[in-house]
């Protein structure tokens, strides 16, 4: 294959604002100095994200700016056993799950002390004034609007580290898991609420993915840059993240880090988690890829699938190796009726397995066996949950030799997992975090703590009826030819009829034309070393990928064509593509 050329930093270069962005803190305070002035009464607002470092800002302010009148919004909000209160039956007492909170930022906060923080600035006459923390423009708007913000992959980073707890409660020692639930059902929520009504008056959006080099941009840049990249092809920024199956591929074709003992996942078309970087002259900015669905939806996503899901990015792509590694954990998804009533969501996680690569004995777990007794199998598996024993996979679910180029649908409710010696690109509805593990192999996570269980819920979701003959029928390599000509073909791989993704593979040595049909399209180069995407009106710029990387054709483009480039011109290459059925 050659070696790695799979670009593990993908920016979307930003055309007309070369001078808008500055890097380092020394040029970030010239920088607002200008915007504020020198003299006079000034007020300077730094709204943020939950898990930027507010105490760096604080110090760099009174370091950078000297004399200022600070006032800190959190100073208002309200004690933390109230907060609790509020939360409680969304947080729940599972380790994993909680529920979708409705909440508004502004709820969070006393408005006695809110008022008392307007009387504040209102009083100061003179000088710079400064009102900092996540919903500091509860207080006043200001003269100068600053977005401080964090990309979630660094969210989590920092939750590992215990260098962040929860927003409003001290629990740098509670465990990961429930940390890191209440961040994806809550504070997630409620703060990307409150930064959609910041996004269209900011002056400056300011990134603090790294502490020691921050970068920020004007708003008015910002929102030019995410307007083009809501209208041309672009990629996330992948990450990848260990695991205790994880396995070897990636570290050879995506040229990581060889010292780690594996890697289990690569999320690579995640924007609910993923970054986006944004290339202005000199500069890159990294902002969460959630700003961009947020800003742009109807370009993104196209009418149909906005009005269907709203702000939300309903189709997911990311990596699962196992190559050397070891079994996933066996699994199922919730059917959209519990994810509702359960969890608040609105759709669930329906998802496919398409083998990038395999090794000669690899296999995928599949559906149940036909004719088994549903009890005994619960039996079985409660049985293992307890340590008695280990579950009897080969008596009660199907075992399915698979290859490179296979693919395996898996509408929600169908037992399933990827055993080892695969790498499987899984192309998902959205909601990733819905796991339903029911048994894992007798393993304790990287961190010790067995991996948890989730028997009760798997037994309220589990089809009984996708048995063997059910599986080997509608999940397993449905492959419909639609059409070739003289370099190509296409076909359709999926997915089952109760997903509302479908996916088409094309094989081709000559260029492709393709149309987005005004719905959001996500492609993975799935064999060949590189291609070319293309404008057949020039209205964007040509963009390489090479192989195994994801990227996101928005709506907006409409025609598009691709075409084998580079060490692969003239070869036959392949992409997958999925989008949503009309």
């Amino acid at each position: 294959m050659g070696l790695p050329n799979y670009d593990k930093f993908p920016e979307v270069k930003v055309q007309g604002f070369d001078d808008a962005a500055c890097q380092g803190w020394a040029s970030i305070a010239r920088r607002l100095r200008e915007a504020v002035g020198e003299s006079g009464r000034r007020v300077l607002v730094i709204d943020s994200y939950h898990g930027v470092d507010l105490a760096q800002i604080k110090g760099w302010l009174t370091e950078s700016f000297g004399a200022l009148h600070l006032v800190e919004v959190e100073q208002a909000r309200l004690p933390e056993p109230q907060i609790f209160a509020m939360l409680e039956r969304f947080i729940t007492e599972d380790r994993v799950f909680g529920v979708l909170a409705p909440h508004k930022l502004s709820e969070f906060f006393d408005p006695a002390k809110l008022a008392a923080l307007q009387a504040e600035v209102a009083a100061v006459q003179e000088g710079l004034i400064v009102v900092l923390g996540g919903g500091a423009s509860l207080v006043c708007q200001g003269d100068v609007r600053v977005y401080a913000d964090l990309a979630r992959w660094e969210i989590q980073q920092r939750l590992r580290r215990k260098e962040i707890g929860n927003w409003g409660v001290d629990n740098l020692d509670e465990d990961i898991l429930r940390r890191y639930k209440r961040a994806f059902f809550i504070e997630w929520r409620v703060f990307d609420r409150h930064k959609l009504a910041q996004l269209p008056a900011i002056d400056f959006l300011l990134d603090t993915n790294d502490k020691a080099n921050p970068a920020m941009v004007e708003g008015e840049a910002l929102r030019g840059a995410l307007h083009q990249a809501a209208h041309q092809p672009l990629r996330l920024v992948p990450f990848f993240d260990p695991g205790v199956w994880g396995g070897q591929w990636m570290k050879e074709v995506c040229d990581l880090d060889p010292e780690q003992a594996n890697y289990a996942w690569c999320f690579d078309c995640v924007p609910e988690e993923n970054s986006l970087y944004l290339r202005f002259g000199s500069v890159r900015v990294e902002i969460p890829s959630q700003n961009l669905v947020l800003r742009e939806p109807r370009a993104l996503l196209g009418e149909q699938v906005h009005a269907r899901f709203g702000a939300e990015f309903p189709i997911r792509f990311d990596f699962l190796d196992t190559m050397g590694g070891q079994h996933l954990s066996l699994q199922v998804h919730p059917l959209t009726e519990y994810i509702q009533q359960e969890f608040g969501m609105h759709y669930t996680q329906d998802e496919s397995y398409y083998l990038l690569d395999a090794a000669p004995d690899a296999c995928v777990y599949l559906g149940t066996r036909t004719g088994i007794d549903p009890d005994d199998m619960l039996g079985d598996l409660a049985a293992a949950e307890r340590g008695d024993k280990p579950f009897d996979d080969q008596r009660f679910v199907n075992s399915f030799p698979a290859k490179k180029h296979d693919h395996f649908l898996i509408p929600a409710g169908t037992v399933h997992c990827s055993g080892s010696g695969a790498m499987v690109l899984e192309i998902s509805a959205t909601p990733y975090i819905f796991t339903f593990k029911l048994w894992d192999w007798g393993r304790v996570g990287l961190d010790g703590i067995p991996r948890p269980i989730h028997l009760e819920h798997g037994r309220q979701v589990i089809q009984w009826d996708r048995n063997t003959d059910w599986v080997e029928k509608n999940l397993v390599n449905r492959i419909e030819p639609l059409g070739e000509g003289a370099g190509w073909r296409e076909e359709r791989t999926g997915l089952h009829e109760r997903e509302f993704i479908e996916t088409r593979r094309h094989w081709f040595s000559v260029p492709v034309e393709h149309h987005t049909q005004g719905t959001v399209q996500v492609l993975n180069l799935v064999e060949g070393r590189e291609a070319t995407v293309e404008s057949p009106d020039q209205a964007f710029e040509p963009f390489v990928v090479h192989y195994a990387e994801t990227f996101i054709i928005p709506a907006s483009v409409g025609r598009y064509r691709i075409r084998p480039s580079g060490e692969s011109e003239g070869q036959t290459i392949a992409t997958i593509k999925a989008y949503v059925r009309g």
